[in-house]
């Protein structure tokens, strides 16, 4: 069952958003060299704990922390920890969730460590531009998938921008979410448009798009929840929850 939320619901998830918006706000201001992932962690625990709510990732199926932060060819889920410490030419990327009065907000932003390598910053670029495509693809009564082809047609257009190929992450991607953090749908962020559910006035998906300068396999570390990328490479990660309106997509976790 895909969930769909009254008005009212989707304010209280705007609400999460912008929680979710001020955490990360006051964690990539705090990115620099000597910095730990730890740290950054507890920088976004204290603003989500302070605006009255509490985090999503912390305990969801085991999960030790506030904030997933997924260094260099990390690529999503990387465990923060006091041992790893920012260094000049690192490439962090930030996932974080809120839950407020039983509503969730997710999102993620990827942070060049110090001045941004010029390959680091084209990719961290073209995936945010791969978001941007897909939050723009959502019409009420349009198809999930559209929203798939939007973001892998984006990723096509920077690679021609930036003479270079990009992997698409494809054993994860977006999804459904509102009272739970993962629901139904599942959204890739590649394929041919004009599949799957319906978008409902109502309905609200994180779309996550995750990109790498090398290949697409991926592997899960021994800690049970960090996955990289095998050939080593860099990836990026950004997302925002979006409710598809009359009006058509409304950002609940843009500040």
């Amino acid at each position: 069952m895909i969930e769909l939320k009254a008005p009212a619901e989707l304010e209280a998830m705007r609400a999460a958003g912008l929680i979710v918006a001020s955490a990360l706000k006051n964690v990539t201001e705090a990115v620099r060299p000597g910095v730990s992932t730890a740290e950054l962690d507890e920088i976004a625990e204290q603003t989500i704990r302070d605006a009255g709510a509490v985090p999503s990732f912390k305990g969801y199926h085991g999960f030790p922390a506030s904030i997933c932060a997924s260094v260099n060819e990390q690529i999503v889920h990387g465990i923060p920890s006091t041992t790893q410490v920012l260094a000049d030419g690192d490439l962090i990327s930030v996932d974080c969730g809120a839950i407020l009065d039983g509503w969730h907000g997710d999102s993620a932003v990827t942070v060049p460590v110090g001045p941004p390598d010029p390959a680091d910053q084209a990719l961290s670029d073209a995936t945010r531009s791969a978001m941007a495509a897909g939050i723009e693809a959502i019409r009420p009564d349009g198809r999930l998938t559209d929203i798939s082809h939007a973001v892998e047609s984006a990723v096509r257009v920077a690679e021609r921008a930036d003479g270079r190929r990009y992997g698409i992450i494809r054993e994860y991607g977006g999804h459904g979410i509102g009272r739970a953090m993962h629901m139904e749908p599942f959204l890739p962020n590649y394929g041919k448009p004009g599949k799957g559910p319906r978008l409902r006035v109502g309905m609200a998906i994180a779309i996550e798009p995750m990109l790498t300068l090398g290949g697409e396999p991926t592997e899960e570390l021994a800690d049970g929840w960090t996955v990289v990328t095998v050939d080593g490479s860099r990836a990026a990660h950004w997302e925002h929850t979006v409710a598809i309106t009359e009006d058509g997509p409304w950002v609940l976790t843009a500040p």
